[in-house]
């Protein structure tokens, strides 16, 4: 069965790119008007552990990505994941990417003003929705426990 396999070799992937337990987290991603902003948060707020490894892991990948570098994400969903070789053609500061801790892990907010970049935004948090399925739900951040 495809899919499964697909499913499989996802969460294969996922393990040595992202540190933290699927099963212990969540991923929001919420489009904006200039891009959008992806967080992942412990379920528990009390989970320092899983706190800590999500904070690691964005702030990683907020200063990959702020580089160009968009190699994670391919490694878990594939190179041919939606938009990722849009997002690398971007030119150095086209986007702004922003990493925040929050009380119960991080975000990255990614804006720019150049409209086919926030349309590549918005289908890479699309394919990562379908992607991450039960681990991750659409949002809105001004919803969740901001600490600002």
């Amino acid at each position: 069965m495809q899919l499964k396999h697909d499913w499989m070799k996802w969460r294969s992937g996922g393990v040595h790119v992202m540190p933290f337990d699927l099963e212990r987290t969540l991923h929001i991603f919420s489009k904006t008007a200039q891009g959008g902003v992806q967080q992942v948060i412990a379920k528990d707020d009390a989970d320092t552990e899983q706190i800590m490894l999500i904070r690691e892991h964005l702030s990683q990948i907020s200063q990959a990505f702020g580089q160009g570098d968009f190699s994670g994400p391919a490694k878990i969903h594939g190179a041919d994941m939606p938009s990722l070789a849009e997002l690398r053609t971007a030119q150095p500061g086209q986007i702004a990417i922003l990493y925040q801790e929050l009380p119960n892990g991080a975000e990255i907010d990614y804006a720019t003003e150049n409209t086919a970049l926030i349309e590549a935004i918005h289908k890479w948090f699309d394919a990562q929705l379908s992607d991450h399925a039960r681990h991750a739900v659409p949002g809105h951040p001004h919803h969740l426990h901001h600490g600002h």
